[in-house]
């Protein structure tokens, strides 16, 4: 099949479909937090969160319990991606895997178990990933036996999702967060693997019995993201989040963003679900998309930021984007918002001008791989129509955004639309097959990048 599907992301199929998720931007120290004080079993639960993440270089906390005083309990990713479990009081253990989780195009499913009374230490606590068990490193300690753990608990801080009482915020995506007292559960109580592909998958977590501290946020009601539809009414207040921020990037259909770790110049930053990109210095920048595909036709929008020295199209397999920026390379072709307009191949300019883009206009972006050619719309019109795409052409092609600031108006850079925007947007048109929301109308027989139309259409 003619596509790169991200590891650990369900690629089609029928099942259980998770329709929302939530995106967490660190930069606004998003947050959501369970104000009130639970008094639930703290020696047995268990905590379930599917999660894709944005960034890495600092830590980040999935989830947390706290008292004024200072003594907390927490679910944490460390700026090395490594996954644990921390806490200020030594006799709840503090524990960490010996496994890095740095893929920004995979969602993750992780799995907290927790049973302090069991006899057997390393029976304690237990972590699933993608539903096997993980063995935590050699230099873990499991809590003492009967130890009631920083875990629903809390006086003036209380429970977080996303972050702890010293920040650390998350930066990413989450769906599907449960929480169950009383019981230590496996994987399987949350998700199975495919019989098809074997890629671990959600299921229909409906029917548990949460208890009395128990919880299920599927972020549906966008108007409320804490709400809580397990029926025990545990709602969380969200912090520095809006309706905007409710995403159709889920765990079991996976949207393309920006990968932080193919892109050209540190000055180069990305934030909103790793959607926007934005330089900080009078330099080159750019970025490459973090799905690929070879055929089937595909459709993305975007807002060209700062001074139109900026460009949109594709790149192939071949550009090393860490090394030097994608209008160099070959295989590129792009179009250019500045100087008139024009497309850009091989890094090259042509000498044909088909207009420019203000900030506040939105630009589509057409591609069709099938018959190597690349269109780009205005205002739902094509301004350049089935322009050949560079003959030095190999491999996959991947999204590409790229900007030259020459006037030194800083910042430059893109908003982007995959389909799930993270800027309000009205237009509300989605692909044949009902995914996406677009300002423009998707051409006809053109798809918007996500893991269930690249099985099918890739």
């Amino acid at each position: 099949m003619s596509i790169i599907i991200p590891a650990n992301s369900a690629s089609g199929g029928g099942g259980f479909g998770v329709a929302n998720s939530l995106r967490f931007n660190r930069g606004s120290s998003d947050y959501l937090r369970w104000n009130s004080s639970p008094s639930g079993n703290r020696q047995k639960f268990t905590w379930s969160a599917w999660f894709k993440r944005s960034s890495f270089g600092a830590t980040q906390i999935l989830g947390s319990a706290s008292y004024s005083g200072g003594d907390e309990g927490y679910l944490f990713l460390s700026s090395g991606g490594i996954l644990g479990w921390q806490s200020t009081n030594s006799g709840d253990g503090n524990l960490t895997t010996a496994r890095s989780f740095k893929d920004t195009s995979a969602w993750y499913h992780v799995v907290f178990s927790v049973d302090t009374t069991q006899s057997t230490a390393t029976n304690r606590i237990k972590l699933y990933i993608n539903g096997s068990q993980y063995t935590w490193d050699g230099n873990t300690t499991q809590p003492n036996q009967n130890q009631s753990l920083y875990w629903n608990v809390g006086d003036t801080y209380y429970p977080y999702i996303g972050r702890r009482n010293g920040g650390d915020y998350f930066d990413g995506y989450m769906s599907e967060i449960v929480q169950v007292n009383n019981a230590q559960l496996a994987a399987d109580s949350f998700g199975e693997f495919d019989e098809d592909s074997g890629i671990w998958k959600p299921i229909d977590v409906s029917g548990l019995t949460f208890g009395d501290t128990g919880y299920y946020l599927n972020f549906q009601d966008s108007s409320a993201l804490g709400n809580d539809v397990s029926g025990e009414n545990h709602d969380w207040t969200s912090y520095n989040l809006a309706a905007v921020d409710q995403s159709t990037d889920t765990c079991t259909n996976n949207f393309c963003t920006w990968n932080p770790l193919a892109k050209y110049t540190n000055t180069l930053t990305f934030s909103e679900g790793n959607l926007k990109t934005v330089m900080s210095s009078q330099a080159w920048h750019s970025a490459r998309g973090n799905f690929g595909f070879s055929s089937g036709k595909w459709y993305w929008e975007c807002k060209l930021l700062g001074n139109q020295s900026n460009y949109t199209g594709v790149v192939d397999e071949s550009a090393i984007m860490n090394t030097t920026n994608a209008y160099t390379q070959n295989g590129n072709t792009l179009f250019y918002n500045g100087s008139g307009g024009e497309m850009e191949v091989n890094g090259s300019q042509t000498s044909n001008n088909y207009g420019n883009f203000s900030e506040t206009q939105v630009c589509g972006v057409a591609v069709d791989a099938d018959n190597n050619k690349i269109s780009i719309y205005k205002n739902g019109s094509a301004i350049v129509s089935n322009y050949s795409l560079s003959t030095t052409r190999t491999g996959f092609l991947f999204p590409t955004a790229a900007s030259l600031d020459h006037s030194q108006e800083i910042p430059t850079g893109q908003n982007t639309n995959f389909g799930s925007p993270f800027y309000s947007e009205s237009g509300g048109n989605s692909d044949g097959n009902g995914y996406g929301n677009f300002s423009q109308a998707v051409p006809s027989g053109y798809f918007s990048l996500n893991t269930k139309n690249l099985a099918e259409y890739g």
